[in-house]
């Protein structure tokens, strides 16, 4: 897979108050696969992760949303965390960014609190997906189906419901890197 992927770039989307496994183990599986990881925030230096409610590590940010082009992208990642899903909503170049990526028909990857930005980006309606359990409501009063699996696809959408999803996730991340690299 890691020549398959070679020359794909995935973005990864989030602010401070991600939650770090979310954002680290999905960006380990794409590089690994040989695609290029970018961390895309609101401003630029470093955000600061979380291991729940516990400070974790800082990553460094490569591009903001001001600087991202969707098109330069293969697929979104939207790593939760309560706090960076709760801010990242607000972000009118983030919700663009998505929009972007969704008209595309790109890889959406989404998991835990993360659906929150697709839902402020009025993704959801129709859609079948999965978070956190709290985000149940949320999701069904925007419109989705939602259900209580490890990984849900939809069409070209993949979301998980926490950090003990993350293999599963990932796999299915892969899967859809993959193919659309043979479709490209």
């Amino acid at each position: 897979m890691a020549e398959t992927l070679k020359g794909l770039s995935v973005a990864f989307l989030a602010v401070d108050g991600f939650e770090q496994a979310e954002l680290l183990e999905p960006r380990k599986a794409v590089q690994a696969a040989g695609a290029r990881a970018v961390v895309v925030s609101a401003k630029t230096g470093k955000i600061q992760g979380f291991e729940h409610t516990d400070k974790g590590e800082q990553v460094a940010v490569d591009l903001t949303f001001a600087e991202a082009d969707p098109a330069h992208f293969a697929a979104v990642v939207l790593p939760g965390g309560v706090v960076n899903a709760d801010d990242i909503r607000t972000h009118p170049k983030a919700r663009e960014f998505v929009k972007r990526m969704q008209d595309a028909g790109k890889p959406v990857a989404v998991i835990c609190h993360g659906p929150w930005l697709l839902i402020s980006a009025d993704l959801v309606r129709g859609r079948t997906l999965t978070s956190w359990p709290s985000l149940q409501d949320d999701l069904r009063n925007a419109g989705a189906k939602w259900e209580d699996k490890e990984v849900v696809v939809d069409k070209n959408w993949i979301s998980s419901r926490k950090p003990d999803d993350i293999p599963a996730f990932n796999k299915a991340l892969l899967k859809q890197l993959e193919e659309a690299a043979k479709a490209a």
